[in-house]
């Protein structure tokens, strides 16, 4: 008696695996889809503890904190001073010479030897090296670019022109500055007072406090803020800008994948760095009274400004 064997001809193998493809790619973009959506969910919850521990300190302090102290570059940023209502406390304690200078301090307990920096080893050992998760988008690839200290996806607003938050005359109309949530010191004698949430007249509900910003991938410094140079955004450029960031005594690595920058600053290219996202289409933001807001980077560049400005009684809102 024959036994008869049933098998796949080679035809018809190669349509199953021909069908399993087409699948396979069908499936992959839904797949990829559903992980963005969860990481950019990840991302506003991030944004949305940024923002409690922005009014937490305030209640607690009766101010935001500064971007930096008196001496802005190096010694330390809003960072730092935030941890605490991020409950990284501990973190705040180990950091030595916040607001300070390159001067010694002997009698500080622990003693501060000179050039007791940011990316000095003891803060870099004890705080800087660490990667802070609140504020670190899923979407984004950790980075250490310089000296093994962090890189983050959050930097405070700085307003709607540079870093320096001056008026930019070069251009017609000029660009004037509105005042905005962060920046240095008002008084070097309270280094680690910054505005009050009364100066944002605009209304809380109509200011950004903080949006997401890019790593800088290899050495390049953006996101590295920790450092005075990358610790902030400004609104002269759109949310995902293709005008050039102007990293001005940092390092700059043009071409991709990091987003456009130079060196020099001109006078229609000021010293600034925008807000810059890896979610599709544009940037998440926190406003005064904690809400996120997704912005397209479609969104006229004159809301995005007054979205910036604490003073400047625009009727313009982010939608």
């Amino acid at each position: 008696m024959r036994i008869r064997r049933y098998a796949f001809t080679l035809v018809e193998l190669l349509v199953v695996i021909a069908i399993i493809g087409v699948l396979v790619a069908l499936l992959l973009p839904a797949v990829q889809a559903a992980r963005e959506a969860a990481r950019r969910s990840s991302c506003q919850n991030n944004l949305k503890q940024l923002g409690i521990a922005f009014h937490n300190r305030h209640d607690q302090l009766g101010t935001l904190p500064p971007g930096t102290g008196p001496s802005q570059c190096c010694w330390g940023t809003w960072i730092v001073l935030t941890l605490p209502y991020m409950e990284q406390g501990v973190l705040t304690d180990l950091y030595l010479n916040w607001g300070g200078n390159d001067t010694a301090v002997p009698t500080a307990t622990p003693p501060i030897p000179a050039n007791m920096r940011y990316g000095h080893a003891t803060n870099r050992d004890n705080v800087t090296g660490r990667k802070i998760p609140t504020l670190t988008c899923p979407s984004d690839e950790p980075q250490k670019p310089l000296n093994g200290v962090t890189s983050h996806n959050y930097c405070v607003n700085y307003g709607n022109t540079n870093i320096n938050q001056a008026n930019l005359t070069a251009f017609t109309p000029p660009i004037t500055f509105l005042e905005a949530p962060f920046g240095l010191p008002k008084d070097a004698t309270k280094p680690r007072d910054g505005r009050t949430l009364a100066s944002i007249t605009d209304g809380t509900s109509q200011t950004m406090l903080a949006a997401e910003v890019i790593q800088g991938k290899r050495t390049d410094l953006r996101g590295y803020s920790w450092w005075g140079g990358a610790h902030y955004f400004t609104t002269f450029g759109g949310p995902n800008s293709p005008l050039q960031d102007v990293v001005s005594g940092g390092i700059c690595v043009t071409g991709l994948p990091n987003p456009p920058c130079t060196l020099t600053a001109t006078s229609t290219l000021p010293i600034w760095m925008g807000s810059r996202s890896l979610h599709p289409g544009g940037v998440q933001v926190v406003m005064g009274d904690g809400a996120v807001k997704f912005v397209s980077n479609t969104v006229n560049i004159d809301v995005w400004r007054a979205a910036s400005t604490s003073q400047g009684r625009e009727t313009l809102q982010l939608e």
